[in-house]
C-alpha cells in the first residue's frame, strides 16, 4: 500500500477534524453557516469561507471520495514536487475553483436580479423574498419565474475539497500522462493524459446542461473546472520556466 506524505496527512486531518465539527457543534448547520461558502450576495456570507469551505464536506461519502482522492493522487504530487509547490497548487486551485464557480452564478443571477429591478421589484424586496422564500403581495408571474430562476444561486452553499483535489488531479497527469486510471463506476484502464481531460469536460457539460454523470446533481462543476484549470496553468508555467529564475525550490 502506497505510504502517505506529510502535507497531505494534514490536510486529512484538518478536513476530518472539520468535518466532525460539523457534525458536532449547533446540530451540524452553525457549523455550516459559519465556513460553507454562500454567494457574496447573501447575508450569511463572510469573507473567511472563501478557505474554510475547503475544509468542509457534506456527507461521510463526500469526505470518503475526497479524503481518498486526496491521498492517491495528492502523495504521489508530493513525493514528486516537494510540500511546497503541492501545497501552493492545492490552495490555488481551490481559489481558482472559488472565481469559477461564483463567476459562473454572478454570470446568470445578475442579468435575473436587473430584470426584477426593471420590473419594478426593489432590492429589499428581492433579496427579503430570497432570504425567506415567501413571496410579498403583487408579485406577478413573470417576476415569479425570475425569482425561481434567481433563488437556488443566492441561496447556493459550497463546500468540499474537490476544486482542490482536481488541481492536485490535473498536476498529476500532466507529470504521469501514461498512468492507468480507472473510475469505480466504470472499471477499464485509461491512460491519464485522457482520462483528466475527460472528466473536466464531463464537468463542464453537467454545469452547461445539469445532467449528473458520476457526481450528485448538487455538485459545484464549475468549481471542478477552476481547480483543474489552475493546476494545469500552474504545472504548465513551471515546466515552462524550470531552468530560468522563476523555478521554485522544493
Amino acid at each position: 500500500m502506497r505510504g502517505i506524505t506529510d502535507t497531505v496527512k494534514h490536510l486529512i486531518i484538518i478536513n476530518v477534524i472539520m468535518f466532525v465539527g460539523t457534525l458536532t457543534i449547533g446540530n451540524g448547520e452553525l457549523f455550516y453557516q459559519w465556513f460553507a461558502l454562500y454567494f457574496p450576495k447573501n447575508e450569511l456570507f463572510q469573507p473567511w469561507q472563501i478557505i474554510t469551505h475547503m475544509f468542509m464536506h457534506g456527507g461521510v461519502t463526500h469526505i470518503l471520495f475526497n479524503m481518498f482522492a486526496l491521498w492517491m493522487f495528492g502523495t504521489a504530487v508530493e513525493a514528486q514536487l516537494g510540500s511546497k509547490k503541492f501545497l501552493f497548487i492545492y490552495m490555488s486551485a481551490g481559489f481558482g475553483a472559488v472565481l469559477f464557480q461564483l463567476g459562473y452564478y454572478y454570470f446568470n443571477y445578475m442579468p435575473l436580479y436587473s430584470e426584477l429591478i426593471s420590473s419594478g421589484l426593489t432590492s429589499t424586496e428581492i433579496t427579503q423574498m430570497f432570504t425567506t422564500n415567501e413571496l410579498i403581495q403583487g408579485v406577478t408571474e413573470s417576476q415569479l419565474a425570475l425569482l425561481k430562476e434567481g433563488f437556488p444561486m443566492y441561496n447556493a452553499s459550497m463546500v468540499g475539497a474537490s476544486g482542490c483535489i482536481m488541481g492536485i488531479l490535473a498536476a498529476f497527469g500532466m507529470m504521469n500522462p501514461e498512468a492507468k486510471l480507472m473510475l469505480i463506476f466504470l472499471p477499464i484502464p485509461i491512460k491519464a493524459k485522457y482520462f483528466i481531460p475527460g472528466i473536466i469536460l464531463l464537468d463542464v457539460i453537467s454545469a452547461l446542461t445539469g445532467q449528473s454523470f458520476f457526481s450528485p446533481s448538487n455538485t459545484a462543476y464549475m468549481a471542478h473546472v477552476g481547480g483543474a484549470l489552475t493546476g494545469f496553468i500552474i504545472m504548465w508555467y513551471w515546466k515552462k520556466n524550470q531552468f530560468n529564475q522563476n523555478r521554485w525550490d522544493r
